[in-house]
């Protein structure tokens, strides 16, 4: 089994110019034409029969698939009117829903359209819609006996204002597959072992090396917080997979850590979950596949720096061996912690994972988690939450959300928070039995074990899962993080923590 991420690589994507688009007309499948919402001057004679279009769109719904117009008998016209100021949340979506009755797994060849748009928006919505077309046609895995016909598609043209971010579109496409490829698969396929080979196996294609730390290395690192998580799985498989990109020039120390959370199922441990609530428990992985998304995404937009990822792969077991409330464990820092809640294991593991990716001193870290139910009652699953050490850069935080999609809100992390956490016999609590803002005690928590000098942004994930789709991705499972991340390292804020490397 592989991770079919290169998929949606056999997709050409053409910027056409205007004397080939009538032809490219005749030869799509479909073809999606844009008109801004606003009624103005339109260039009818742009279209194939566009005065006839004209005609029948003065009688037609805001949407309204229009059969068998072009010249050809052939082509499917789909035109709508999208308002030309639409955030990247709104455009995403809607581009979302207008391919949901629009596109058709025998379709080969998509036209989208947005000469009638103002140049100014143009190049966004056809982004937008290159974005859901290949978040609607990846491939992801099903066990059913008779599975979903594969989709089609393999040209997609693009007229009018040409997007500037194609490269990072399809990267983020790819990036985003692999994210929900991998929360798809159930639990007792995904395991830490078989997750370790998948990911070693898109590694080794990929020209990246890595590095796995198991149980027997990972207490000779006294990695004891990520142990007591783990020690109760009757599969010794658990461990820290450690990925780094090194691209010609880019140095040796990381200028960025990913880090994801990889809990491959979570029974909540001794504090054993319900069974609403263990249910799809065997996505608390999601947070390690955005993080192995990011990864891949940035190699193949050529990220210029040095990119290490930490992948923190295990299951949270019930058994005799298993940790339990009052325990008092080290981690690899020699921090100690009092176990108060078994099922607060994300932060454990996270603790000696961050540890580790600390002592390379990256510039900024940014880890992945379904970390808290805290996160989906303050937000739901619309949003995700960001807790960073570095108050000066919400901005650029809320910025990157609201351009890729990905909305995310950030959150205080005041140092007087940490009173919660004191133990009277440890170096610190795990968590508390109170449900008060357990999202931001969870991120003071792990701010313990991020260097100072490292800036360091957490995302809750809890947008990770949302019933019928998010912005432009189709499926419950979302994927969210990996387009936020890649839009956040475009920002002036983050670009200036690169300039000491």
């Amino acid at each position: 089994m592989r991770i079919p991420y290169q998929a949606l690589e056999k997709i050409t994507i053409n910027e056409i110019g205007e004397g080939i688009a009538a032809d490219r007309f005749k030869t799509a499948d479909l073809a999606v034409v844009l008109l801004p919402a606003r009624p103005g001057r339109i260039r009818w004679s742009a279209l194939p029969d566009g005065h006839r279009l004209k005609a029948r769109l003065a009688q037609a719904q805001d949407d309204e698939l229009l059969t068998e117009l072009c010249d050809t008998g052939a082509t499917r016209l789909l035109i709508a009117r999208v308002p030309v100021d639409a955030d990247g949340f709104r455009r995403l979506e809607r581009a979302r829903k207008l391919l949901e009755g629009g596109l058709r797994p025998r379709d080969r060849a998509l036209l989208i359209d947005t000469r009638l748009l103002p140049e100014s928006a143009a190049a966004d919505w056809s982004e937008a819609l290159v974005s859901a077309a290949l978040a609607r046609i990846a491939p992801l895995p099903s066990r059913k006996r008779e599975p979903p016909p594969p989709w089609g598609l393999r040209r997609i043209d693009l007229a009018g204002a040409h997007p500037p971010a194609l490269s990072r579109a399809r990267a983020a496409a790819q990036g985003n597959h692999i994210a929900r490829w991998l929360a798809r698969l159930p639990g007792n396929e995904l395991t830490p072992a078989r997750y370790r080979r998948l990911a070693e196996d898109l590694a080794r294609r990929e020209g990246i090396s890595s590095r796995f730390l198991g149980e027997a290395a990972l207490e000779r690192l006294g990695a004891g917080a990520f142990l007591a998580v783990s020690r109760a799985s009757e599969r010794r498989d658990a461990g820290i997979l450690h990925l780094r990109y090194r691209p010609r020039g880019g140095g040796r120390r990381p200028a960025l850590a990913l880090v994801g959370k990889g809990i491959c199922f979570d029974t909540g441990g001794v504090n054993l979950k319900s069974a609403r609530y263990m249910h799809g428990m065997h996505e608390d992985m999601s947070g390690s596949a955005v993080a192995l998304g990011t990864l891949l995404a940035l190699k193949r937009l050529k990220f210029p720096l040095a990119v290490d990822c930490w992948l923190a792969l295990a299951e949270n077991h019930i058994g005799p061996r298993a940790y339990k409330p009052n325990d008092v464990v080290h981690a690899c820092d020699r921090t100690s912690i009092e176990i108060v809640h078994t099922d607060a294991e994300g932060r454990m593991v996270l603790a000696d994972t961050l540890a580790l990716a600390s002592r390379s001193r990256p510039r900024l870290m940014l880890d992945f988690a379904t970390l808290t139910g805290a996160c989906v009652q303050a937000l739901s699953t619309r949003y995700s939450g960001a807790l960073c050490n570095r108050a000066h850069l919400h901005r650029a935080i809320e910025t990157a959300g609201r351009e890729s999609g990905e909305r995310v809100w950030p959150f205080p992390m005041d140092d007087d928070y940490d009173q919660a956490l004191e133990s009277d016999i440890a170096d610190i609590r795990q968590c508390t039995l109170d449900s008060e803002a357990d999202h931001i005690l969870a991120a003071r928590f792990l701010n313990r074990f991020v260097a100072p000098d490292t800036a360091w942004i957490h995302l809750d994930l809890s947008a990770s899962r949302h019933k019928g789709g998010l912005a432009h991705v189709p499926t419950d499972n979302t994927g969210f993080g990996v387009g936020f991340a890649l839009r956040l390292l475009e920002q002036d804020k983050i670009r200036r923590l690169w300039e000491a490397c």
